[in-house]
This record gives C-alpha cells, structure tokens and sequence, in this order.
C-alpha cells in the first residue's frame, strides 16, 4: 500500500480528485467504483468543477457504486441513489445508463446481488475503486467477521455503524438495518483502489490499517492483499 499524506481534507480531496481525473484520461472506456458518506463529498466536488471549466468529461465513464440500503427506495432522499445524484451525477455529464447502484427494494435480494455481480463482470472489472474507512474497519458495508472471498451479498449492519451513519438521519431508528453491498472479494478484483481516510476520529482504524495485521476482523485489512492500493490520508487521521 502507498500512503499519500495531506494536509488536511481540501487537500485529500483534491490529491484525490487528480488521481482520478489522470486515470480516467488514460483509459477509453474507464469503470470506476464509488463510494458515498461524508469523506468523499469533497472528492466529488473537486470533480464537478473540473467539469464545469471544461477540464474533465465523463461521457464515457461507467460507475458502480458500493452499497446501497435495503428498504429505501431510490428517491428516498437519505438512499444511496439520491445521494449519488445530488452530490455527483446531477452535475457533470454522465447518462442513467452509466450508472449502477444495488436495487436495495429489490423482489429477490439474493437475485439482485448475482445480478450486480454480472454487471460488474461484463463490464470488464472496475478499473478503479474510491474507498473510506468505517471506525470498525468496514469497507463498503463489509462489517467485522466478514470474509475476504466474498462477493456482492445483503449484510446485518453493526450497531456501530448505524450509530455513525444515524447523523445522515433523524434518528437511529430511521437507519435501516440492513444493506447491500459488494463483497470484499469484489472490491479485491479492482485494478486500483484509492482510499480516502480524513478526521480523527479515523485515526486508530487507520493505524490499525497501516501496521499491516490481516484479519478479517478488521476488513480494510484485506487491501493489504492488493496490489495497488494508494491511502490518501489527512494530517488529522494520522495522529493517533
């Protein structure tokens, strides 16, 4: 794994934002993984606005995103979908064909999890993966425990991590309980991951993260496994 530090959340931002922008313009039909929640917010705006002064085009991008609630449907404002939307997509030139999300108000979860599979597959893997870091190590909405093999499936969230999330809602009791999400064998077959790591409240799952112990009690311990992993981390996560 390489660690990039900067100095603080403006600057991962845009340290990521220029990773991205530099692989997307060396590739003719690039697949590139998202990620939502508060850390790559700043990403996505540095990305808006390199396309509003002409400087990036994203017509030929195809996108894949984590995870997604089950139970919300897409123009739930707290879903995953409206998310996307609102902080990304709306803004910069990419068409709803371009884009997936899990359907978590799927029929057939199961089904749709396979499907989800298949659509990543076809479309030649994901060239480049964006990633933050939960407090208990989850990636995607991979909790503790689970295994590194595993492929896009539905997942129990941890009280923990409905306890993080619970800001983005009402209450905690407003968070649903379960998701859906890529499988960290999933994540694995990325060609490039990018990982935003910002605040000190990251800071302990990130230095568990950097001693490099791998277990998948702690999920993001499976990057060490990845070849080409770039950890794009603020001053703030990395003073433990």
């Amino acid at each position: 794994m390489e660690l990039i530090q900067a100095k603080d959340y403006q600057d991962m931002s845009q340290r990521a934002c220029s990773l991205v922008l530099e692989r997307l313009r060396g590739m003719e039909d690039p697949v590139l993984g998202l990620a939502t929640g508060s850390t790559p917010e700043g990403m996505y705006n540095c990305l808006i606005e390199a396309y509003r002064k002409g400087e990036a085009s994203f017509n030929n991008l195809t996108t894949f995103n984590l995870d997604e609630y089950v139970g919300l449907k897409k123009e739930h404002p707290k879903s995953y979908h409206s998310y996307m939307k609102e902080k990304l997509f709306k803004h910069i030139n990419i068409g709803e064909d371009q884009i997936h999300l899990p359907n978590g108000t799927a029929v057939d979860l199961d089904s749709e999890c396979l499907e989800y599979e298949k659509l990543i597959k076809n479309a030649g893997k994901i060239d480049l993966q964006i990633l933050g870091i939960g407090l208990n190590g989850h990636i995607g909405f991979n909790e503790p425990g689970t295994s590194f093999e595993s492929r896009t499936h539905m997942v129990e969230l941890d009280e923990s991590t409905r306890k993080a999330n619970a800001r983005f809602f009402s209450s905690i009791e407003e968070v649903p309980k379960k998701a859906v999400t890529m499988g960290i064998g999933t994540i694995l077959d990325s060609k490039e991951i990018i990982l935003l790591v910002s605040g000190k409240n990251k800071a302990a799952a990130l230095a568990r993260l950097l001693k490099g112990e791998v277990s998948e009690s702690f999920p993001a311990s499976a990057l060490g496994e990845h070849p080409n992993t770039i950890i794009i981390a603020d001053e703030s996560s990395l003073n433990s």
